[in-house]
């Protein structure tokens, strides 16, 4: 009786170790492939490959005649490298991070290539660190991919590259997109895109974070120890129809071609306790913008603007840049008879 019992743990591991080998080359045909190599049948096989799923082995997709099982791939992915002259992006991708997200929905997976080769290549280009260090998460039904460097952190760079006043306007600028300090190899759309792409999107560096969510962008402010370099947390839903190229045209105005339209939160522009009412804080917020055939000023969270303001923002840039169309959208009464009353002077 005691060796019968063997002999079954014995078939049984068999069984598994042969469900698992197989696997990638029959994930949908691997109970017939076992039950004909080893004469049982496929109910004695369907015992295996439930045994398998509970421990985490194997995981299962559809439903009788459609299931298809393949490898579960481990939860989380960690890993730390020297930052080197030949290290290249789209190979740390290729090689460490795409093995790890598996089977992903094809734009789900191109978003994750853009948004991480993207920001590692930021890493290798700007920040001067000496490391980076990659992480990658499934949770729930979602994949977070994080990338951190120990370097000059991206807000005090760009702060130092285009002699801005305060790190908060680093986060001003770096929302309107276009932003580079190197137009010979970056374009400044990187960070732009990815943060459009991505359900979740945060930088964070120093006290300081910026963050775009569904309900828009954000300027955050830590209370925790500042941040060495420049921490990057993307996140994308496993079921999202997002398209990569969607978002692309999102903000490119057909006959134009190219990046020629942004989006922008103009309370970025606002500082804690502060209201929107001088020429100066206008200026800051339209510095760029005539790069732009168009930009869409959400006005979402800011309750009030000053005359100076609204006038220096909807006259004279007008005058000033006629190629540029201004649309503002989610106003408030207050905001909206200000804009209105700037205008009657034209």
């Amino acid at each position: 009786m005691a060796e019968r019992k063997e002999n079954n743990k014995k078939s049984g591991k068999q069984i598994k170790e042969f469900i698992v080998s197989k696997l990638p080359e029959h994930p949908s045909d691997i109970v017939n492939i076992t039950s004909e190599h080893f004469g049982i049948t496929r109910q004695a096989v369907n015992l295996h490959m439930r045994a398998l799923v509970k421990e985490g082995v194997v995981s299962e997709k559809g439903k009788t005649r459609a299931k298809r099982y393949s490898l579960a791939l481990p939860k989380k992915l960690e890993f730390s490298m020297p930052v080197t002259p030949d290290l290249e992006e789209d190979r740390v991708f290729r090689e460490r991070v795409k093995p790890f997200l598996g089977d992903l929905k094809p734009n789900v997976m191109d978003i994750c290539v853009y948004g991480f080769t993207e920001m590692f290549n930021n890493v290798l280009d700007h920040s001067n660190s000496k490391n980076v260090m990659v992480r990658a998460e499934f949770m729930d039904n979602q994949i977070e991919i994080a990338v951190r460097d120990f370097g000059v952190g991206i807000f005090n760079k760009i702060q130092k590259d285009f002699n801005l006043e305060n790190p908060r306007h680093a986060i001003l600028e770096l929302a309107k997109g276009k932003l580079t300090s190197d137009s010979s190899k970056h374009t400044g759309e990187g960070i732009y895109f990815t943060s459009r792409m991505f359900d979740k999107f945060l930088i964070v560096s120093g006290s300081l974070a910026f963050g775009s969510y569904a309900e828009g962008d954000m300027l955050l402010e830590q209370n925790k120890d500042n941040i060495n370099g420049t921490g990057v947390l993307m996140e994308i839903s496993l079921e999202s129809d997002r398209m990569m190229e969607e978002v692309f045209d999102e903000f490119t105005i057909a006959e134009e071609g190219g990046f020629t339209k942004t989006q922008l939160a103009v309370k970025l522009a606002q500082f804690e306790g502060e209201t929107l009412i001088s020429r100066s804080q206008a200026k800051r917020l339209l510095a760029r913008f005539n790069k732009f055939k168009e930009v869409v000023l959400d006005f979402t969270g800011v309750e009030t603007i000053g005359q100076p303001f609204a006038d220096e923002v909807f006259r004279v840039f007008n005058i000033e840049h006629p190629e540029t169309k201004l649309i503002p959208t989610n106003t408030t009464e207050q905001v909206e008879k200000m804009i209105k009353r700037t205008l009657a002077h034209e």
